[in-house]
């Protein structure tokens, strides 16, 4: 056993502690221990058509509205979508004129920044 003054908030205390060689012992498992895979499996992005806008996510988030159908005609500045990103709701606006031919994302879902979400044409 060793004694050693240890200072804690202006106080001195003596504590007394064993050596860890002084203490036999062994680990024994019950059990054997299974590994399993942790790593989550990566999200398939859909393929999204050469022709066409592509309106993609411009932040991670989840996708709380989806505002057109397929065969939509759209005006330059509508939202199309409506994403949630730090508790804060962004609308999504086609950059162009021309008709939704592909929605890519569906509301409740969670999107990484740059996902497609509609493709316009």
């Amino acid at each position: 056993m060793k004694v050693y003054k240890v200072k804690v908030n202006g106080k001195v205390y003596e504590v007394e502690l064993e050596s860890v060689s002084e203490q036999v012992g062994s680990v024994v498992a019950t059990q054997p221990v299974q590994q399993t895979e942790s790593a989550p499996k990566a999200v398939e992005t859909p393929k999204v058509p050469v022709e066409g806008v592509t309106v993609k996510a411009p932040m991670q988030g989840v996708i709380i509205g989806v505002n057109v159908e397929v065969g939509s005609v759209v005006k330059k500045g509508q939202p199309v979508v409506i994403l949630e990103a730090m508790k804060l709701e962004n609308e999504i606006v086609t950059p162009t004129d021309g008709v939704v031919k592909q929605i890519l994302v569906s509301k409740g879902q969670a999107v990484n920044n740059q996902q497609p979400l509609v493709v316009v044409g």
